[in-house]
C-alpha cells in the first residue's frame, strides 16, 4: 500500500524567491510530527487568481500570502477571520472543499514576539510609526491585547488619523512624524514600545523619531529582520535603547499562527528562531 501524499501548502506572492516560510514550516512539520510539502508559488502581478486556483485544482490545502496580494486575497476569502477583517488584508488562506477562509495572523505573530521578549502590552502606551498594511494589519491585536494608548505617526498626518479613526477606539490617535520627531509634541511622551512599520525599514532608512523615544522605551522593534542589524535597530541602540530587536521572531510566531489554522497544532516557536536567527549570522559572516 502507498503511502499517503502530503499535504500541500506554499507561499505566494511577487517576488517569493527569497521567502523562509518553506523552511520554516519544514521545520514545524518536523517538530510535530506532521507530514506537509510547503514550497514557493511565483505569481505575477496580475496573476493571483489564476494561480491560486491552479493550486487549488492540484490539491493544495493553504497558502500564506504575501506582498502585493494581501489584499487580493481578503476579496478572494469566502468567510474571515475578526482580525482579517479588521486589517482589511488576509496573509493566510484555508480551503475546505469550495469554501476559502481568510486570516490574518501578522498582528498575532508580532503579539507573540513581544510577549517572548518580555514585554506585557496590557497596559502599554504604544507608538506605532507608519500607516500602510504592516500597521493596520497589528493594531486590532494591540487594542485586543489591552494597551492603554496607541499613537500613530505617519509621514502624512491625515493618512495616520484617518486610520485611527477607521478603528473607532478612543485609544488610537494619529499624527505626522513630526510630532515625534526632535522638538515635536509627543517627543517627550512616554512609550514603552515603539514599532516600525513604515516601508523605509525595506530601504534601511530611519524614521526621523526623537531619539528620547528610543532610549526611553522598552522595547523598540523593526518589523522588518535582516542578516545585520537594520538601521531603525542600530538607532535604537545608539540612542540607548536596552532592547532593540528586528522582526525576524515576528515572522516565526505569525507563519506558527498560519499552522496552527491549517493544522490544529501549534509549534514551538523558539528552537526555530533560534535556527532562522543562526543561518542569518552565518550569512552575516560570509558577506563580511
Amino acid at each position: 500500500m502507498s503511502a499517503q501524499a502530503p499535504d500541500r501548502y506554499a507561499v505566494i506572492g511577487h517576488p517569493v524567491a527569497h521567502s523562509r516560510s518553506p523552511v520554516i514550516h519544514a521545520l514545524f512539520a518536523r517538530q510535530t510530527g506532521h507530514s506537509i510539502d510547503y514550497g514557493r508559488l511565483p505569481a505575477p502581478p496580475d496573476g493571483f487568481l489564476g494561480a491560486v486556483e491552479a493550486f487549488r485544482r492540484e490539491g493544495g490545502r493553504g497558502l500564506n500570502v504575501t506582498l502585493p496580494f494581501k489584499a487580493e486575497a481578503f476579496a478572494l476569502a469566502d468567510t474571515r477571520s475578526a482580525r482579517a477583517q479588521a486589517a482589511g488584508a488576509v496573509n493566510t488562506l484555508a480551503f475546505d472543499g469550495e469554501r476559502i477562509f481568510g486570516d490574518n495572523t501578522d498582528g498575532a505573530g508580532l503579539l507573540r514576539d513581544v510577549s517572548r521578549l518580555g514585554l506585557d502590552c496590557a497596559g502599554a502606551r504604544v507608538l506605532l510609526l507608519g500607516a500602510g498594511g504592516a500597521a493596520r494589519g497589528v493594531l486590532h491585536p494591540l487594542l485586543d491585547a489591552g494597551v492603554r494608548r496607541i499613537v500613530v505617526a505617519n509621514r502624512t498626518a491625515a493618512r495616520a488619523q484617518a486610520l485611527a479613526d477607521a478603528f473607532g477606539d478612543a485609544r488610537i490617535t494619529g499624527c505626522g512624524l513630526d510630532a515625534v520627531a526632535p522638538g515635536g509634541a509627543s517627543a517627550g511622551e512616554p512609550f514603552e514600545l515603539l514599532v516600525n512599520a513604515t516601508s523605509g525599514g525595506l530601504a534601511d532608512e530611519v524614521p526621523p523619531i526623537a531619539p528620547m523615544l528610543l532610549a526611553n522605551a522598552r522595547l523598540c522593534y523593526d518589523m522588518v529582520y535582516a542578516a545585520r542589524p537594520t538601521a531603525f535597530v542600530r538607532a535604537a541602540a545608539e540612542a540607548g535603547c536596552t532592547r532593540a530587536v528586528d522582526g525576524l521572531g515576528m515572522l516565526v510566531e505569525q507563519a506558527a499562527e498560519s499552522f496552527f489554522v491549517w493544522r490544529g497544532v501549534r509549534p514551538d516557536t523558539g528552537p526555530v528562531h533560534a535556527a532562522l536567527r543562526a543561518a542569518l549570522d552565518a550569512e552575516a559572516a560570509n558577506v563580511a
